[in-house]
């Protein structure tokens, strides 16, 4: 028998049932809120929402020094830190808030780990807001 689990992507029927691959994955979730939950662990990865500054009121470099404390805090209660981050996105309300976003993360950046990064500008949803980052973090092998 084959069996498909997506189109195009199908094994023998034996293939599955001696694979050594988990049958069901749990899936957990950090710093619930209203609409969203501040980080989701899957099958050994961490996945940041959207993370903003508590302090919209500071600049450019103060909210992404904010928002990279607030990263620090998600990774250790998920298990893991900022050497085994794999990727972040940074939306800039205004490009011109480069520089000084930069040297926030520059501060905060664990040279001899890097993550893949991209930085856009974007229309956040809030004003006041002028730093947004998300990512993904590797957890540590068991």
């Amino acid at each position: 028998m084959i069996i498909c689990r997506l189109p195009n992507f199908c094994f023998p029927e034996s293939v599955i049932l001696n694979s050594k691959e988990p049958k069901t994955m749990s899936i957990k979730r950090l710093a619930p809120e209203e609409r969203l939950t501040g980080a989701v662990i899957h099958n050994g990865l961490v996945y940041l929402a959207g993370q903003i500054a508590d302090d919209s009121s500071l600049d450019a470099e103060g909210q992404m020094a904010d928002i990279l404390r607030q990263v620090d805090a998600l990774l250790a209660e998920a298990g893991t830190d900022k050497s085994r981050l794999i990727s972040v996105q940074i939306f800039l309300a205004d490009m011109n808030d480069m520089a000084g976003m930069n040297r926030a993360w520059d501060s905060w950046l664990d040279t001899n780990n890097k993550p893949a990064r991209a930085t856009v500008e974007a229309k956040l949803a809030d004003p006041t807001w002028k730093v947004e980052l998300t990512g993904i973090a590797a957890l540590p092998q068991p």
